[in-house]
């Protein structure tokens, strides 16, 4: 065995061309920035830290800006629900597109699009409503995660008492 110092696991993979459409502006408390913009940036972190390169689609200009104070000029601003404005991203030479926002429906059409129309290899998503997991398996997309799921789901096995 050598004792040469080993890369941190996290660096391992494949580093990887992610998309990601951030949460809608409408989510926010009205004054001031939650915990949405949070947990968004600290996933970007996350991304970044394992080296990915990671493009955020915010369609809120108020929001984007902040989180552009935050993460750089990593983000831009536009719908990720329309095609024209996803052409002009360069999601085609994205190996995945992560779909986060809090409307199921939103999430859907961004990733049907992205792989349909621009060859996206992995599509994720964020699913707010657990009855929704497997219809977005069944449409195509790779990978739904529902919280509410994972939650329940840390429960099992039950805890002994």
């Amino acid at each position: 065995m050598s004792d040469a110092p080993q890369e941190p696991p996290s660096r391992i993979h494949k580093r990887m061309r992610i998309a990601m459409v951030a949460p809608p502006w409408y989510e926010l408390p009205p004054v001031g920035y939650g915990g949405l913009e949070v947990i968004t940036a600290a996933l970007v972190d996350g991304l970044v830290e394992r080296g990915h390169e990671v493009t955020l689609i915010e369609k809120e200009a108020r929001r984007a800006d902040w989180l552009e104070t935050q993460l750089g000029s990593i983000v831009m601003r536009g719908d990720g629900c329309e095609v024209r404005f996803l052409a002009q991203t360069g999601i085609e030479r994205a190996d995945a597109i992560i779909a986060v926002t809090a409307d199921d429906e939103d999430n859907l059409i961004a990733l049907q699009m992205a792989k349909k129309h621009f060859k996206v290899k992995k599509t994720i998503a964020r699913v707010n409503n657990p009855t929704n997991v497997e219809i977005f398996k069944m449409l195509g997309v790779d990978e739904a995660v529902s919280a509410t799921e994972v939650l329940l789901g840390a429960l099992e096995p039950p805890l002994a008492t």
